[in-house]
Order: structure tokens, then C-alpha cells, then sequence
């Protein structure tokens, strides 16, 4: 396989090619893996092998020539993992990761599975942002990853391989972190948090660099959380568009990490992780108190300092209704302690507290009522 240079000595070093400037992260396995700061995960199944028929020729016609990272199924039950960690990168400007990869297998069945994945500040793994059945085409082929993980977070790459019981290889090669945009595959500007009340959408804005084209996938990963799918694209230029995501009726559940992710011919990109935040509505958790009571008025006390779910409050409402239900009425208040005036004589209320926190849905569920009666005429 042709060379454009060397691989990377040290994390610190970077060197000029012929695809433009490549910084430290990159790797073409021309000398130990190790040198330029690969490793091999302790928790897994298998490790990877390095490979040079270079140096060391095969007579596998299944086998790439070259210098290369491999895993060989055969032999492997179903379902094993290995995994080849790239050293921690930060992005302080705009950079792509583009790498080859090769399948063959002599049953012309599919090795295993090829899987990509992005961890963020040494947090979990997550889910892949890339794979490929492992269907074996005894080609090379390329894939680019547009990671906007950005200063001072640090990101890292690793490549897994999923055995399928069937025997064959799946190859890496050639990985490179070059300073430029990738050419294929758009890259994400930053996402913000976003919070919202239970029970709302929650909306999520990714703005890209680049162009999308129909066949391109996108969606909104999470972290241990649903994924969302995509709710619109905004073109804006030629060069951008925005994409908007919503996960519908939220719950506590939903509350974490998540990304914005598109797939293209060319590769993937991904955006950094933005936090969702699911405020509950607060509910008072005890009735409303008596303080006096007279045939035509209730004054009470909210007693609405001890809730359940979230503040700051920003609200408060009381609510009364005639015990037989026959009348209803709910007024905003502003101080801790309310007269409910205009009542009938010898009549039974019920009385309820609404507390309200900011933002669209803030208004909790009535809480516990006080059961009351006014006095009679005259009295």
C-alpha cells in the first residue's frame, strides 16, 4: 500500500505531507503502534495485531499488503471485542481524522463488526459513531470523522472489532489528523444546554459547516438516553445549514448528554456533548393552613414552602372549588397568605396551592387541598 510518510514518533510531533498538515494523533504503522501513543485496551476480549508484509511477507492472498493494524476472527467465537485506543486529542482549531479500512474473508461471509467510537474526558464509551457490517469487499476504502469536540474538553478515538463467529480480517490503516475542514463530511459548531419542564420538548440546534445532500443521516445521540430523530434542516448558505432535533415529552429519564451526528458517503461528524436538563414542576407537599374564617371569606396560609420537584418559584395560584364541585375559581397571589372572598354562607371548599417555576409546562399539579366550611349567616 502506497506511503505518504511516516508515523508519528511522539504526541508533540507533526510533519507535512502530501495531504496537507498532520498533527499528533495520526498513525501509518510503519514502526510500533506504541510510538505514536496507540494502545490496546486491558478490558477486552483480543488485541489487535500489527502486521508488515513488508518486512515479514505472507502468501495469504486474503491479506493486504503493507503495514497495517489487524484482527484475524478465525478461531473467535461470536461476539468478542478488541479494541486499538488512539491517545487524547483537543481540538484548538478545525482538524479532520480520516483513516482505511479493509474486509476479506475467504467464506465470503462478514468477520465481525468494525465500530468507531468517540469518549469524551475519559467519561464512557457511549455508543459507535461509525461502523461498517464488516461485509468483506477485499478493498481499501475511506472514511473522514468531523469531531467538534472543542478546547479545553480532549476526545479519544477507538476502533473496535465485534467477531461474528466467521473467519476473515478487518484492517485499519493509514489514520490521519490533518489540519483542515473535512472535505467530505460537514463539521458542527458548538450546541448549547438546553432546559425544559417535564413533559415539554426539548429542542436541540446544530449548526454545521458544509453541505448536506438526501442519503445523509442524522439524528441526536445520547448518552445511556434515547437518541432523537431529526425534526428539520435550515439551509442558510451554501456552506451551512442548521438541523434541529426534538426529544418529545421529556421526563426525568431523559435528562443527560447528547450529541448531534450525521453520516455521509464520506464519513461522520459529530458535534460536542451539550447537557438536557428535566426540571419537575413543584407541588406543594402539604395543604394550604386555616388562619380565619367567616361567612363569606377564607383567609388562609400557602404553608408552600417544603415542595417535591423544582424552583425557584416563580408563581403562586390558589385554587378553590365548592366540595360538590359545582363551582370553581383559581387566583394568582402574591404574598405568602390569601383571603378568598365572595363566598357563600355554610358552604363546604376545597382549597389547593399551584406553584409555578420558569419556562413553558412550569406550572405543578395542585397540591394537597384543604377541606374547609364557611360559617353561617349571621354568625
Amino acid at each position: 500500500m502506497r506511503r505518504l510518510g511516516t508515523c508519528l514518533a511522539t504526541l508533540a510531533g507533526l510533519l507535512l505531507t502530501a495531504a496537507g498538515e498532520t498533527f499528533s494523533g495520526g498513525c501509518l504503522f510503519d514502526e510500533p503502534y506504541s510510538t505514536c501513543g496507540y494502545s490496546q485496551a486491558e478490558d477486552d476480549d483480543f488485541h489487535w495485531e500489527q502486521v508488515n508484509t513488508l518486512t515479514k511477507p505472507t502468501s495469504d492472498p486474503w491479506m493486504p499488503s503493507g503495514s497495517f493494524m489487524l484482527v484475524n476472527t478465525s478461531g473467535r467465537p461470536e461476539g468478542q471485542r478488541a479494541h486499538l485506543l488512539l491517545p487524547q486529542l483537543k481540538e484548538n482549531d478545525t482538524h479532520c481524522i480520516d483513516f482505511h479500512y479493509f474486509v476479506s474473508s475467504k467464506s465470503n461471509t462478514a468477520p465481525g463488526l468494525l465500530n468507531v467510537y468517540v469518549k469524551v474526558n475519559n467519561g464512557p464509551l457511549g455508543n459507535p459513531i461509525w461502523n461498517i457490517s464488516g461485509d468483506p469487499t477485499r478493498t481499501w476504502n475511506r472514511a473522514e470523522l468531523a469531531i467538534s469536540t472543542f478546547w479545553p474538553n480532549f476526545y479519544q478515538v477507538v476502533f473496535e472489532v465485534i467477531t461474528s463467529g466467521h473467519q476473515g480480517y478487518l484492517v485499519i490503516d493509514e489514520v490521519k489528523v490533518l489540519g483542515h475542514p473535512c472535505t467530505r463530511t460537514p463539521h458542527f459548531l458548538r450546541i448549547q444546554n438546553v432546559e425544559v419542564n417535564a413533559g415539554q420538548f426539548a429542542t436541540f440546534q446544530c449548526s454545521a459547516i458544509g453541505r448536506t445532500v438526501v442519503g445523509d443521516r442524522l439524528w441526536l445521540q445520547g448518552i445511556d438516553v434515547r437518541d432523537a430523530p431529526l425534526k428539520e434542516i435550515k439551509v442558510t448558505s451554501s456552506r451551512r445549514f442548521i438541523a434541529s432535533f426534538n426529544v418529545m415529552n421529556t421526563t426525568k429519564r431523559d435528562a443527560g448528554k447528547y450529541r448531534c451526528m450525521i453520516r455521509t458517503e464520506g464519513g461522520v461528524g459529530i458535534s460536542n456533548y451539550a447537557e438536557l436538563v428535566v426540571k419537575e414542576p413543584p407541588v406543594p407537599i402539604a395543604p394550604p393552613q386555616l388562619a380565619s374564617v367567616g361567612a363569606t371569606y377564607l383567609w388562609i396560609q400557602l404553608n408552600a414552602n417544603s415542595i417535591n420537584g423544582d424552583g425557584p418559584i416563580v408563581a403562586r395560584e390558589v385554587e378553590y372549588c365548592t366540595a360538590s364541585g359545582s363551582w370553581n375559581d383559581r387566583q394568582p397571589v402574591d404574598s405568602t397568605s390569601y383571603k378568598i372572598g365572595h363566598l357563600d354562607p355554610d358552604t363546604e371548599y376545597e382549597i389547593s396551592v399551584l406553584l409555578t417555576r420558569p419556562g413553558e409546562g412550569g406550572t405543578g399539579s395542585p397540591g394537597p387541598a384543604l377541606r374547609t366550611r364557611t360559617k353561617c349567616a349571621g354568625e
